[in-house]
């Protein structure tokens, strides 16, 4: 592996700030999210037709530019640090993902073309019990004739409301955990479907309560064998980890230098308060954790083009993406965190963005797993490749 950026994703990622800066700023974001959508639909038909980001990571055999998981990183490291308003992480990272992971070449040939010309799309697989592994699911599917009857809610669903294909999980009556789990592609105007906006603390994402109330659903939507496939759920819940890991730093590298500029522009006792030593060591903690923690997406970004591709690296994609949420999970955190501090009593308010900082890297430290969860499950996938007295069942 190479990792240093080529000249192609270093442009990539160079467009991506430089067309970021002017389209999210903070005035556009404050308007945006506001509204019950979330984002501004002209600016997503504008990104869609114009810079084509969504079509990124799509081959070229689906309409898509054909590009990696790397260059995907890059683009969403600054979505990251401009609170980008948008359904771009729940169609691409998530919707994309999974039909790229697990759809069939049919489905692949309709929904991927279609979520490359700028259809929105999400997925949705929890409950209501706050899990994210293969507990998480709730929803029941039975068979019926040709086809299945799904029941049941989801919630914490990005962009749930407004997006208009559903890729949902669910389970056989009376299975656990990793067993019995099916998925299945829709479009989300299906009859029977309701959706509601839930409300969050962080108002530059929107999340969604799904619920299918014994709906038909054929069988040409089944993704894969039914009741088998947690295994490819894992993995499509492992490359949108690495995705939100990589906003977290973006946003962890944000809250820095919006911090820094304030800090060099306060004045306090005759002097500017950047000129304090104590202050210059905490921001020197909060550089080497963005520091640590962009290593950590960029190595789990390579772990996913080879899972993506099939190369024999895939298989490490588990723990890079936990290692990778974990250290961004509490570098997005801490740097938010101290940016309100070093503010002072105005990052509290509403005038000062680092407060919406604040709300994301909390989002984003419970979404998928906070960090104490991947830690847990880093550990566990190390004993359970060299178990020894027992240690696994300790975990349990």
């Amino acid at each position: 592996m190479d990792f240093r950026f080529t000249e192609e994703q270093e442009m990539i990622r160079a467009t991506a700030e430089a067309f970021l800066a002017d389209a999210s700023n903070s005035a556009a974001v404050r308007q945006a999210m506001v509204t019950e959508q979330g984002h501004d639909p002209a600016l997503w038909q504008k990104i869609c037709s114009e810079m084509c980001w969504q079509a990124m990571h799509i081959p070229e055999a689906y309409g898509g530019l054909g590009l990696g998981y790397v260059e995907l990183v890059a683009t969403l490291e600054q979505m990251g640090r401009y609170l980008f308003c948008s359904p771009f992480y729940s169609s691409v990272c998530l919707a994309a993902n999974a039909l790229l992971v697990a759809g069939s070449e049919q489905q692949k040939t309709e929904y991927l073309s279609q979520l490359a010309a700028g259809t929105t799309g999400t997925l949705a697989y929890t409950g209501s019990s706050g899990r994210w592994d293969a507990d998480a699911v709730e929803a029941v599917c039975v068979a019926d004739g040709d086809g299945y009857r799904v029941s049941g809610s989801y919630r914490y669903v990005p962009d749930g409301h407004t997006a208009q294909l559903l890729v949902i999980a669910a389970r056989e009556q009376g299975s656990v955990g990793a067993e019995g789990i099916s998925l299945f592609v829709l479009p989300a105007a299906t009859a029977g479907i309701s959706r509601q906006w839930l409300p969050t603390m962080d108002q530059t994402r929107r999340q969604a309560q799904l619920v299918f109330d014994n709906l038909p659903v054929p069988a040409t939507a089944l993704m894969g064998e039914a009741g088998k496939g947690w295994s490819k759920l894992a993995t499509i819940l492992d490359l949108a980890t690495v995705a939100i890991a990589a906003d977290q730093v973006g946003g962890a590298q944000q809250s820095l230098d919006m911090t820094v500029d304030y800090l060099k522009e306060r004045v306090q006792f005759g002097r500017v308060i950047a000129s304090y030593q104590a202050v210059k060591h905490k921001t020197a903690d909060m550089m080497v954790k963005v520091e640590a923690s962009r290593s950590a997406v960029y190595y789990a970004a390579c772990i996913a083009d080879e899972a993506l591709a099939g190369g024999p690296l895939g298989r490490e994609l588990a723990e890079a993406a936990s290692i990778a949420k974990a250290y961004c999970s509490d570098t997005y955190f801490f740097n938010a965190g101290c940016g309100i501090q070093l503010h002072g009593g105005v990052g509290f308010t509403a005038e000062y963005d680092i407060q919406l900082y604040f709300k994301r890297a909390k989002s984003t430290e419970i979404f998928l797993g906070n960090g104490a969860y991947h830690r847990e499950r880093i550990a566990r996938g190390l004993l359970e490749a060299h178990p020894a007295d027992g240690a696994v069942e300790a975990l349990t």
